[in-house]
């Protein structure tokens, strides 16, 4: 008698990583990670090139073993039950598995086939596939003849035919034109009601606009994990961006405004400040004027989420280290 996974409830967690860590000869690709995903969430997980990432994602959905760690999966440790654990995952890699000489519905009934859907239930799965990716007028033709908008469609109709508990996405808009990007978030974010989904992409933009959460892994270790709203907070920095008629020297600023820490000139007669202490915007104006520089511009700076993720990143391993967050 097969053994069924435990049911999730709404918020409970369905990926949970312990630990993991991945050795290539004497290289650690991967050292020490840990974050939980759970039902109802969108995890964007970003890296630069070389940081682990891909790594990461081959051991949770079980295509590479560990060297160190734990991964489960609603429950199932992908170890220790194997199958079981990645039948509750859907994943799509950057290239999707697809067979262009098939026609969609073809292919469809081959992956419920694959994933071991009884008999009697794959209509009823490739038809709610179909469905929830906008795939339904689309049954009757061959893959290849399709768009690449509609060829990702497809890609995610199988990893989800099986309504598994997690779905992994690498890059799933690649290639794609600004309507087809536009709806394959929209299907995304509906993915993410009933299922975790691990959204790993290059694409900041998309992290912002699907996800609830975000990871940053670099030179194997994760060094930040946030939620998007928390990163919002944090785009609002101290900078400001201070533009003169008459500048004076940058040494002359720091002397005149003790609460500034870091002076650049950004040319065009702008200076970007760094404020410390208790100096605000309205005081530094206040200075300028009293000081004759004609005030033309001062203008709180935000920080993007790429501005942050390069900030975060573009140390070397101790200085990411340094910068690594506890991990809820």
């Amino acid at each position: 008698m097969s053994q069924q996974a435990p049911q999730a409830s709404a918020g409970e967690t369905l990926v949970r990583v312990e630990r993991l860590t991945r050795q290539f000869g004497a290289h650690t690709a991967v050292d020490g990670v840990d974050f939980a995903v759970h039902r109802g969430e969108v995890l964007g997980f970003l890296g630069p090139n070389g940081a682990g990432k891909t790594t990461t994602m081959r051991m949770i959905t079980g295509n590479l073993a560990p060297s160190a760690g734990r991964v489960t999966i609603n429950g199932l440790d992908i170890l220790d039950r194997p199958k079981a654990a990645k039948a509750e995952i859907g994943y799509l890699p950057e290239q999707p598995p697809l067979y262009r000489e098939l026609t969609v519905d073809e292919y469809l009934r081959f992956c419920a086939r694959l994933n071991r859907i009884p008999r009697g239930r794959v209509a009823r799965a490739m038809a709610l596939a179909k469905e929830r990716c906008g795939l339904g007028e689309v049954g009757g033709r061959l893959i290849g003849n399709l768009s690449k908008g509609y060829q990702q469609r497809v890609g995610i109709a199988q990893a989800i035919i099986h309504a598994p508990a997690v779905v992994v996405l690498d890059e799933p808009t690649v290639g794609l034109d600004p309507i087809q990007i536009r709806e394959i978030r929209h299907l995304i974010r509906e993915l993410g009601g009933e299922h975790s989904v691990i959204l790993s992409t290059h694409i900041l933009p998309e992290v912002q606009a699907v996800c609830d959460r975000v990871q940053i892994i670099n030179c194997g270790r994760l060094v930040m994990s946030d939620s998007i709203e928390a990163l919002t907070r944090r785009s609002d920095t101290d900078n400001l961006l201070l533009r003169l008629a008459r500048p004076p020297r940058l040494d002359e600023i720091r002397a005149r405004m003790p609460g500034v820490t870091a002076v650049e000139a950004c040319g065009d007669e702008a200076f970007r400040l760094r404020l410390g202490g208790a100096l605000t915007a309205e005081q530094v104006a206040r200075i300028a004027v009293e000081q004759g520089w004609g005030l033309r511009e001062l203008t709180p700076e935000r920080r993007s989420l790429e501005q942050i993720f390069v900030d975060i990143t573009a140390g070397d391993g101790d200085a990411a280290e340094a910068k690594t967050e506890p991990v809820p």
